[in-house]
């Protein structure tokens, strides 16, 4: 995976306001967790950083004071509503070493023809794997699959070096039939009505 080489700033002023003038001058305070030691709290470039956040579990190095540090970022918050990066917490990392991360799982082909719909229990996979060496993902093909299908984690090949961290029957994606659906749909909203009915009759009988 491409590694990301980002100059970041150490931070001594902590609380909503530091944060809030960090954010002015167009840098993101964030937070480097990892491997035992105190958190480490720096100001990050937020073009540079949001460009990088574009590959999910981008590798970064961070340099700092002219020290580099390898980090994954771990939890990102952003405005709801302007969707500007407001903090990121990042995990320190070191090579050779495995974490574990959510890969995206990514599919491929159709389902054969007669109403059948994909099902994604899972979007993306837990997996183990080295932290230098991070998947950017999973292909699955469903080409052709008909309806009661179904994908587990243990049937997904996996790169190289990368392990299942969920059991391996857990089930991914299910093919089912359109029809199927939209029975499964009639019979909760008819378990609704009779149950709004049950409620009405039992408030009429309490008046």
């Amino acid at each position: 995976m491409a590694e990301v080489k980002i100059a970041a700033e150490l931070r001594t002023e902590f609380g909503k306001g530091a944060a809030r003038r960090v954010r002015r001058a167009n840098l993101v305070p964030a937070v480097i967790y990892g491997h035992g030691a105190e958190p480490k709290h720096v100001s990050v470039p937020g073009h540079e950083l949001l460009l990088a956040l574009r590959t999910a579990n981008v590798l970064i190095s961070l340099d700092i004071d002219g020290a580099a540090e390898l980090v994954i970022p771990k939890a990102v918050q952003r405005d709801p509503l302007k969707g500007f990066l407001e903090h990121v917490d990042l995990l320190s990392v070191k090579r050779g070493e495995k974490v574990t991360v959510d890969i995206p799982v990514n599919v491929e082909g159709e389902p054969a023809p007669g109403g059948n719909l994909l099902e994604h229990l899972l979007n993306t996979l837990p997996v183990e794997t080295e932290a230098t060496h991070i998947p950017e993902g999973v292909t699955v093909s469903v080409e052709g699959l008909e309806a009661g299908a179904a994908i587990l984690a243990k049937d997904i090949e996996l790169p190289k070096g990368t392990t299942l961290a969920i059991e391996g029957d857990i089930v991914v994606i299910q093919v089912v039939s359109a029809q199927a659906e939209a029975e499964a749909e009639g019979t909760e909203e008819a378990g609704e009505g009779g149950e709004a009915g049950e409620q009405g009759e039992t408030a009429g009988a309490e008046a």
